[in-house]
């Protein structure tokens, strides 16, 4: 069966709009309207009627869609999410996308079919320009991530400032050559800790290596592949910075299989405070994220603007800590 999502791509325009179609309430392009609606011919598209005149009621669901389930970073955000939808008497339905745009504009279509009251995105998984169409008719409230310009109400962490603390606490110590394995370039997140790692480097008056700069995704395996590579080098770094704790983990056994000893021979930090990140050997220096505080004021956030109330504020910045634990130390020549 056709979903609004199919007449949207098969109209070459937004969901957002094919709502707008279909609803009647603000006014639309008369050919864009006509080419929308000879999709909907063409695919057969019965909107659900009775949803459509009865969108004033709620289903009491809200959706929290992830880009990876298995990224463990995620279970304490998902917590706090349910805990204030349970509060606040709503279901949660949890979506994972794979980082697949496809999926996630999928699960956001649950909203224009009446489906679910809201939507909470735990990472930006598509082109800002549409979310902020999409949003600017629905509840929707971004978790985890800032996007610059953006109206759509985000709960986050400063993390090119987190990312700063990070490389000048390894520099502090006495390290020049950081690396950094950032995550896919495509994410928000990590070219925002990119930036903060060349600030952090550009305001101790050194130049960035872009050799050191490698691009992981986030995983296990990502951050082993990576390090192994960069331990390849001929000058090799004495430290590496990890955009989160997975690829700090993998970086660790590389260097370990590499015959040197952590922090003696290189120093790693990470970003995210994962529960095993105090339990690794070396325990692992990293960036503290509020992880269950971001899910809880985000869901806040979304009710409100499913009840039409007000916002007090719609970018929600929540402090973070550096964590240093045994894995960052003074690299040897300053011994």
């Amino acid at each position: 069966m056709a979903t609004i999502h199919d007449v949207a791509k098969l109209a070459k325009v937004s969901i957002a709009t094919v709502s707008r179609v279909m609803s009647g309430a603000d006014p639309v392009n008369p050919k864009t309207q006509q080419r929308v609606l000879a999709a909907m011919e063409k695919l057969n598209y019965r909107p659900n009627g009775l949803a459509r005149n009865l969108r004033n009621l709620r289903t009491n669901v809200i959706i929290a869609l992830m880009p990876n389930i298995q990224n463990p970073f995620f279970s304490e955000v998902i917590r706090g999410i349910e805990d204030g939808a349970r509060e606040a008497g709503f279901h949660l339905l949890i979506g994972n996308t794979d980082g697949d745009r496809g999926k996630a504009k999928e699960y956001m279509a649950l909203l224009d079919e009446s489906l679910a009251d809201g939507l909470i995105l735990t990472t930006a998984q598509t082109d800002q320009a549409f979310l902020d169409e999409f949003a600017a008719h629905r509840p929707i409230v971004l978790a985890c991530e800032y996007m610059e310009g953006s109206t759509i109400p985000t709960v986050s962490i400063d993390n090119i400032s987190a990312a700063r603390k990070v490389v000048k606490h390894l520099l502090a110590l006495g390290h020049r050559r950081i690396a950094h394995i950032m995550g896919p370039n495509e994410v928000i997140l990590s070219r925002a800790r990119l930036a903060g790692y060349r600030q952090a480097l550009q305001q101790h008056g050194l130049e960035v290596d872009e050799m050191l700069v490698q691009e992981g995704d986030f995983s296990l395996d990502s951050g082993y592949r990576v390090t192994r590579k960069l331990l390849s080098f001929k000058r090799p770094p004495t430290a590496i910075f990890a955009a989160n704790d997975e690829m700090a983990i993998g970086a660790i056994r590389a260097i370990r299989e590499h015959g040197l000893q952590i922090p003696d021979d290189i120093s790693v930090a990470g970003f995210d405070d994962l529960t095993v990140s105090s339990f690794v050997s070396p325990s692992l220096t990293t960036i503290q994220q509020p992880r269950y505080e971001i899910g809880y004021r985000s869901v806040e956030m979304l009710i409100r603007l499913i009840r039409s109330e007000p916002l007090a504020q719609t970018q929600v910045v929540l402090d973070d800590s550096l964590v240093i634990r045994e894995s960052s130390g003074v690299p040897k020549e300053h011994m």
